[in-house]
């Protein structure tokens, strides 16, 4: 079996950060283990606080990870300061670390800021040990310094991704109203990943279950271009298959044909 590392923020409603990471990856068939930088109170409404792990304690996760097991790939998500993502490059550096993929996890869905600003030009830094980013538009536009309001604009963000020295670049298009077609740039070639856009408030979690579909793909061999279709195809079916649990946004469906095995019906 493959081992896929998180290091990401855990979600107490369980939708989003490393409990949407490890259900995916136990989704896909991959080993999944986590290193926690931050403990949210948050839920299907929005986030009401973040308490970040301390740096020391965030090297020591990842020491003990990579001192005793096989790591086949890494994902990374909220990480909201600077010494902290001072700290993971450093180790994913020193451990030579492969096939990591950086969601660059900068403002929830319900506008809770999640990167301190003094990490910004950090995570920008991240960017150069990442084989594939995983922005969203807004957070493409932080990343690239551009305006991107048409897909010709993701194409350019996506270039000017590239030059901050990431391996490969996927922009994604779901914060467009007219169709959720993300762009990758993948060995300096453009491709369009066609995708629908599904009718559901329900997609808590949607970058994060993206971001460790792609690193569980990576992990088990598959290059580039074929993981991130892959992530694709699981990302949207999860989505189809979202469900409303609380009274906002609810998640997507992770294990959906567990579920159904076990004869759930969310409808």
């Amino acid at each position: 079996m493959k081992n896929v590392l998180t290091i990401a923020g855990s979600d107490s409603s369980g939708g989003a950060g490393i409990q949407a990471d490890l259900k995916t990856m136990s989704a896909l068939g991959v080993y999944g283990m986590s290193v926690i930088t931050a403990v949210t109170a948050q839920n299907t409404i929005g986030v009401q606080d973040v308490l970040d792990v301390t740096p020391e304690i965030v090297e020591a996760q990842i020491r003990s990870i990579f001192d005793d097991i096989r790591v086949d790939a890494v994902k990374i998500g909220m990480v909201s300061n600077s010494k902290t993502i001072f700290v993971i490059k450093k180790l994913l550096r020193e451990y030579k670390a492969q096939n990591i993929v950086l969601d660059p996890v900068m403002i929830s869905k319900s506008g809770y800021s999640l990167l301190k600003p003094e990490a910004e030009s950090a995570i920008k830094n991240m960017v150069e040990i990442s084989d594939v980013v995983t922005p969203n538009i807004p957070e493409a536009e932080v990343l690239s310094g551009l305006k991107i309001e048409n897909e010709n604009d993701m194409e350019k963000a996506a270039f000017k991704i590239k030059e901050l020295g990431a391996g490969n670049v996927l922009v994604k298009g779901g914060h467009r109203c007219n169709d959720a077609n993300d762009i990758l740039l993948c060995r300096n070639k453009i491709l369009t990943l066609k995708g629908h856009r599904v009718n559901t408030k329900n997609t808590h979690g949607t970058g994060c279950t993206l971001s460790s579909a792609i690193a569980s793909f990576l992990a088990k061999g598959y290059d580039t271009e074929k993981a991130l279709n892959l992530s694709k195809q699981y990302i949207t079916r999860a989505i189809e298959n979202s469900f409303s649990i609380g009274h906002g946004v609810g998640p997507v469906g992770h294990f959906i044909e567990v579920y159904k095995k076990a004869g759930i019906d969310f409808q």
